[in-house]
């Protein structure tokens, strides 16, 4: 009978512990995978940044042109678009709270928990 016991709670620790190292792998799985999508995006907002970034300015060169042409000072026309820009801060500034942090932050949620949302869809079909 004692036998039968140590067997069985030998089983029973060698199956808790099968379980506890397969839920940590599943664990770093999970982790790798939300930071690799994260890092994706994240390169990929880079790289759309950047050039977007590229694209501005020539679009702002040639306004500062256009602007000193219509005003016939060269000091004129990219004080415009440099006030244009100004207030495009100042109103960033302002909302930054609703514009930037919410949106970075709810996009890195939305990245790490996007998984265990379809998993309760599926739990509860």
């Amino acid at each position: 009978m004692e036998n039968e016991e140590s067997s069985y709670f030998s089983e029973s620790k060698e199956q808790i512990e099968l379980y506890i190292k397969d839920r940590l792998l599943l664990l770093k799985l999970q982790t790798a995978e939300k930071t690799a999508r994260l890092t994706g995006l994240l390169f990929t907002g880079l790289i759309l940044g950047l050039f977007s970034f590229f694209v501005l300015l020539f679009i702002s060169m040639m306004g500062g042109y256009l602007f000193a042409s219509l005003t016939g000072s060269l000091y004129c026309g990219f004080g415009i678009v440099a006030a244009f820009y100004l207030l495009i801060l100042l109103l960033i500034f302002k909302f930054r709270k609703t514009l930037i942090e919410k949106w970075v932050g709810d996009t890195i949620i939305r990245v790490f928990f996007e998984k265990e949302k379809e998993d309760e869809i599926e739990t509860i079909n």
